[in-house]
């Protein structure tokens, strides 16, 4: 059995005494560049944005808008598309609620995967709830959906299609371009809950027929609390607001709107969509290489999701035999999840991984690992050799308390 002497050792700068951070798919470290844009905000610069009769509130809200043509810059969209919320979870539900209700007299049916995020599908429930019809399609053990299937779902009687972009647990990413020909064909309106997706991928809400986008900026490397709602002016997307108030962001979100968390999501988009391509290249090679070193260390290891449509930032992993929750806590040198961030808290196998055909045995035993901006080849090959000395470590001690046992 391996002892305390057998564990990696980590001498890299950027390790600074705390765990190696690989969770990014659960939230990013905020871009020093985006940190430094905001500041003046918060002191100086501090005007309300709906302020139009003074110096501050013209700055604020001149910067806003320039955030606002930030933010549309990266996804092809007119800056009078985008709706500022306070994230993707915001986005989903006024996307998702607020097309359907408006409709429902003329359209009821909503259309959307069992591999969604969370507030998706409770936000499909509630409309269940409430008399809609919603149809929730299975997805391929890798996680894809069947256009085929999906083509006989909607219906005249379809309002909406809400299919995500990027699975947040696995990666993978949907067919977006086809799934938006379908729906404009149908006459259905199409969302995308593009949080995993934006500043990673490629997005181009004309070339993919995307009719609502939901975005949130802590995903790539911008500040929380902020997001925002792409909403199509041509042809117009009609939708029901949630809140009620002041009447901005076209009284699609009333609420005075937050402006350095806005200018640091502006700024995001726009460094986002300048190093997309090289980061994308760079995060392939840390993927690859991870996979190359502990691959033929550890035996039964499954790697979940489709990897040709996968963004190369993360990796879910299987380990037979061991439980996830035990991994982890031996991993703690490493920050790493079982999953989403927000169901990794319960003791239940991810509902995602058991959509792609996993056993509640096989999906207790997988881990999420992320990679991102700030991740280096040192930290990769140190969380390679760490967990393959964990896994080990774990699987002789199964070992001799099965032996002790028999």
């Amino acid at each position: 059995m391996n002892d305390m002497s057998d564990k990696p050792e980590f001498n890299g700068s950027s390790h600074k005494g705390r765990p190696v951070y690989l969770d990014y798919q659960a939230t990013t470290p905020v871009d020093p560049l985006v940190v430094e844009a905001m500041l003046p905000f918060f002191t100086e610069k501090f005007g309300n944005p709906h302020s139009r009769s003074h110096l501050y509130g013209w700055e604020a809200g001149d910067a806003v808008e320039r955030a606002r043509e930030q933010v549309a810059a990266l996804i092809g969209a007119g800056e009078n598309e985008i709706i500022f919320t306070s994230g993707a979870t915001e986005s989903n539900n006024l996307a998702i609620k607020g097309v359907a209700r408006l409709h429902k007299d003329h359209r009821n049916h909503i259309v959307t995967c069992a591999t969604e995020h969370k507030c998706v599908l409770e936000a499909c429930a509630t409309l269940e709830y409430e008399g809609f019809a919603v149809t929730v399609l299975p997805v391929s053990d890798g996680g894809l959906i069947d256009l085929d299937q999906l083509s006989d779902a909607v219906t005249d009687n379809t309002s909406l299609v809400s299919i995500m972009a990027v699975n947040n647990e696995i990666g993978v990413i949907q067919p977006l371009a086809e799934i938006g020909a379908l729906c404009r064909e149908r006459g259905a309106f199409f969302h995308t809950d593009a949080a995993q997706a934006a500043g990673k991928i490629g997005l181009d809400v004309d070339v993919l027929s995307i009719d609502l986008m939901s975005l949130t900026a802590h995903k790539f490397y911008g500040p929380k609390g902020i997001g925002a709602l792409y909403v199509r002016r041509r042809p117009r997307v009609r939708l029901e607001a949630m809140i009620d108030g002041g009447g901005q962001e076209r009284g699609l979100r009333s609420g005075t709107l937050p402006a350095p968390l806005c200018v640091g999501f502006g700024l995001t988009a726009e460094i986002a969509a300048e190093v997309m391509d090289e980061e994308g290249a760079r995060l392939t090679a840390l993927r690859d290489r991870f996979l190359e070193t502990i691959l033929p260390r550890v035996d039964g290891i499954q790697i979940n999701g489709d990897m040709e449509h996968r963004i190369p930032g993360n990796l879910n992993l299987s380990f037979a035999g061991i439980q996830a929750e035990d991994l982890m806590a031996g991993l703690k040198d490493l920050a790493v999840s079982s999953g989403s961030a927000c169901t990794s808290e319960s003791v239940e196998p991810s509902y995602m991984l058991k959509a792609i055909g996993l056993s509640d045995e096989l999906a207790a035993a997988s881990i999420r690992i992320g990679f991102g901006r700030f991740t280096t080849e040192q930290e990769i090959n140190f969380a390679a050799d760490t967990i393959a000395a964990e896994v080990e470590r774990l699987r002789q001690v199964k070992s001799i308390r099965q032996t002790s046992a028999a």
